[in-house]
């Protein structure tokens, strides 16, 4: 293979590589944003080792909560990286049928819109944590306002 033949190559990867760079950011804020309730999670829940005798509705209600949203932000933490592997894969189909002239633009096309699906669905998983993440302060401000 030629310098000439792989510029296109080189050229139709530009795009995926920034689709990868954009998802990875993704990735680092969906990660981060799992801790946190991990971390509260653990406190309420040595909060609720520590005092037996209180009633702990609200608290075990909010456990419920966090708990939810970490499914939901793994879901989308998965959806994220399947849509990274695929646009990786994509880079790949592109080399190899520069360096070997095979047919890969089907497959490309595939690959790109599955990982853009992915992608998608991944937000919504980030959309329904946010709803979550509201429930669960309600749940906060309504058991303050009562002791208070």
């Amino acid at each position: 293979m030629t310098n000439i033949q792989l510029i296109p190559a080189l050229q139709a990867s530009i795009a995926p590589c920034v689709l990868i760079s954009g998802a990875g950011l993704l990735l680092l804020s969906l990660t981060n944003r799992l801790s946190r309730p991990i971390e509260r999670i653990r406190l309420l829940c040595a909060q609720l080792k520590s005092e037996p005798q209180k009633d702990h509705q609200a608290t075990e209600e909010q456990i419920r909560i966090l708990y939810k949203r970490c499914e939901l932000l793994r879901s989308a933490i998965v959806c994220n990286i399947y849509s990274i592997v695929l646009i990786s894969s994509i880079v790949l189909l592109l080399f190899l049928g520069a360096l070997y002239a095979w047919p890969i633009g089907f497959l490309v096309y595939i690959f790109f819109i599955l990982s853009l699906l992915f992608l998608m669905v991944s937000m919504i998983f980030f959309l329904m944590d946010i709803h979550l993440s509201l429930d669960s302060l309600k749940i906060e401000i309504r058991d303050s306002q009562r002791v208070a």
